[in-house]
C-alpha cells in the first residue's frame, strides 16, 4: 500500500515536472479569442451591425414588377332584337405587366429615427460584448489564481506530511530506546496517513479547477500544465480612483443608458404616426388583349394599351380608436421606467463598489496579520518538536502546534486569495480589466 501511493505520488510529481507554464495572460489570451460567452455576444451584436449597413434603406424608394398573363376559351351565343343569332367559341389572350415606383417623401421623421435608433443598437452591441468579456476575464482571473491557491495548499500539506514523517520516525525511535508509547507510534502514523489522503484530495480538486479553466477557455483535450506559484496582489488601489468615472466605465450603467437612447428613438418613431405620409407614386403599365373571333362587329379582335402614369399621395391619419396615443404613452412610462432603473443600477453599483472595497481593505489587513502569524507557528513547531525530542512535551501538544501551523497556512491562503478577488471585483466593477 505504501508503495503504491509513493509510486502515485512519484508519478504526479515527474509529470508536473513535464508539464508547460500557463501564464495569465496566455489563459486570458486564450479565453477572449475562444470563450463561447463571448462568441455569442458577437454574434448579437453582428445582427445588429447587420440591420446598420442597411440603415439608409427608408430613405429608398420601393419598386415592384408584375406580370401576368390570361387565356380563356369560351363558346359563346347571341341573341339580338331582329331574331338574328350568332354563336361561336372565342379564343382570348390577355397579358398585362406593369412596373411601380412608391416613394416615401414625408412620415413625420420616422425613417431618421429608424436610422439612428440602428446606429444606437449597434454601440449597445458592442456595450455588450465588452462587458461579457470583463466578465470573462473576472473569471479566467478567480479561476486561474483558485488554482494557484490550491497549489500553494498542496504544498502546505505536504510540508505537514514531512512534519508528520518525521513525527511517526521520532515516536518510533523512542519506543525503540523504551522512553515511548507505541499509541503516539499508531497516532503518528494515522496522522501521516491523514495528510496524504489530503494530498489527493488537493491533487483531485487541482485537476476538477483546471478543467473549469479549460471550458472558461473553450479548449478541448488541453494538454498537462502548470500555473504560476504566486499571486501577485495590487494593494494601492483607492476607493476614490475606483468612483471616479464611474458611469463612463462601468458597462451594465453603459448598457442602461443606452436603453434610454433607444427607448427615446423609439417614442420619436411612435410619435411620427401622428403626422402623414407623403408618397411619390409613378407606374408604367402594359396591357395587351388578343381574340380569335369577335362576334361583335363593335368589339376589338385585338387591343393594346401601354403608359406611364405619376402623382402623389397623402394618407393623413384621423382616428384609429386612440391607438397611437396609448402606444405613446406606453413608450413615455416606458423611458420613466429605465430611467428610474437606471438610477437604481448606479445606486446599486455604488453600493457594491464600496462593499468590494471594505472587503479588500479588511483581506490586506487580514494578510498583513497571516503573514506575521505564518512566522510564529512555525516558531513554535520547531520549539515544540524540539521539546518532544527531548521528552519534556506530549505527542498531543506537537499535534496541537503542527494543527496550528496547518491552520495558520490555510489562512494565510486564503487571505492572500480572497484580497485577488476583492481586487478583481473592484476593477471588474470599474470595468477597467480590459481596456
Amino acid at each position: 500500500m505504501k508503495r503504491s501511493l509513493l509510486f502515485i505520488l512519484c508519478s504526479i510529481t515527474l509529470q508536473a515536472g513535464a508539464q508547460r507554464l500557463l501564464t495569465l495572460e496566455e489563459a486570458i489570451a486564450t479565453a477572449l479569442k475562444q470563450n463561447f460567452d463571448i462568441q455569442l455576444s458577437k454574434n448579437d451584436s453582428a445582427v445588429a451591425a447587420l440591420n446598420y449597413s442597411y440603415r439608409n434603406a427608408a430613405f429608398l424608394p420601393r419598386l415592384n414588377a408584375n406580370a401576368g398573363t390570361t387565356w380563356n376559351n369560351n363558346k359563346q351565343t347571341q341573341e339580338f332584337s331582329n331574331n338574328t343569332k350568332r354563336e361561336g367559341k372565342v379564343k382570348t389572350n390577355n397579358l398585362n405587366s406593369s412596373v411601380s415606383l412608391n416613394w416615401t417623401l414625408f412620415d413625420g421623421l420616422r425613417m431618421f429615427a429608424t436610422r439612428d435608433k440602428a446606429e444606437e443598437l449597434v454601440k449597445l452591441g458592442e456595450l455588450g460584448i465588452k462587458q461579457q468579456i470583463i466578465n470573462t476575464v473576472a473569471n479566467v482571473i478567480t479561476t486561474y489564481y483558485n488554482i494557484v491557491r490550491q497549489k500553494q495548499q498542496l504544498k502546505a500539506i505536504e510540508e505537514q506530511i514531512l512534519l508528520s514523517q518525521e513525527r511517526v520516525k521520532l515516536a518510533q525511535y523512542k519506543l525503540d530506546i523504551g522512553v515511548g508509547a507505541k499509541p503516539d507510534v499508531l497516532q503518528s502514523k494515522v496522522d501521516n496517513n491523514a495528510q496524504k489522503a489530503l494530498q489527493l484530495e488537493q491533487l483531485t480538486l487541482i485537476s476538477q479547477l483546471k478543467e473549469q479553466l479549460n471550458q472558461a477557455m473553450n479548449v478541448l483535450d488541453a494538454p498537462p500544465y502548470d500555473v504560476s506559484d504566486s499571486i501577485p496582489l495590487n494593494t494601492k488601489l483607492s476607493l476614490g480612483d475606483i468612483q471616479n468615472g464611474l458611469e463612463s466605465t462601468n458597462p451594465g450603467l453603459l448598457i442602461t443608458r443606452k436603453n434610454i437612447d433607444i427607448a427615446g428613438l423609439t417614442l420619436k418613431e411612435l410619435k411620427a404616426d401622428r403626422f402623414p405620409v407623403v408618397s411619390f407614386n409613378s407606374a408604367y403599365n402594359f396591357s395587351r388583349n388578343n381574340n380569335n373571333l369577335a362576334l361583335n362587329p363593335a368589339l376589338p379582335v385585338f387591343s393594346q394599351n401601354k403608359g406611364f402614369n405619376y402623382g402623389l399621395t397623402a394618407t393623413i391619419p384621423i382616428f384609429n380608436g386612440f391607438n397611437t396615443k396609448r402606444l405613446i404613452r406606453q413608450q413615455e412610462l416606458n423611458i420613466q421606467y429605465q430611467r428610474m432603473f437606471f438610477d437604481n443600477q448606479k445606486s446599486l453599483l455604488n453600493l457594491s463598489v464600496i462593499n468590494a472595497f471594505l472587503e479588500y481593505e479588511q483581506q490586506k489587513k487580514a494578510l498583513a496579520l497571516e503573514e506575521e502569524n505564518i512566522l510564529l507557528a512555525k516558531e513554535n513547531v520547531n520549539i515544540v518538536f524540539q521539546v518532544y525530542k527531548l521528552n519534556s512535551t506530549t505527542l498531543i501538544q506537537l499535534k496541537e502546534a503542527e494543527k496550528s501551523l496547518q491552520d495558520a497556512y490555510t489562512r494565510l491562503i486564503t487571505a492572500r486569495y480572497n484580497t485577488k478577488l476583492a481586487e478583481t471585483e473592484l476593477l471588474r466593477l470599474k470595468g477597467d480589466l480590459v481596456k
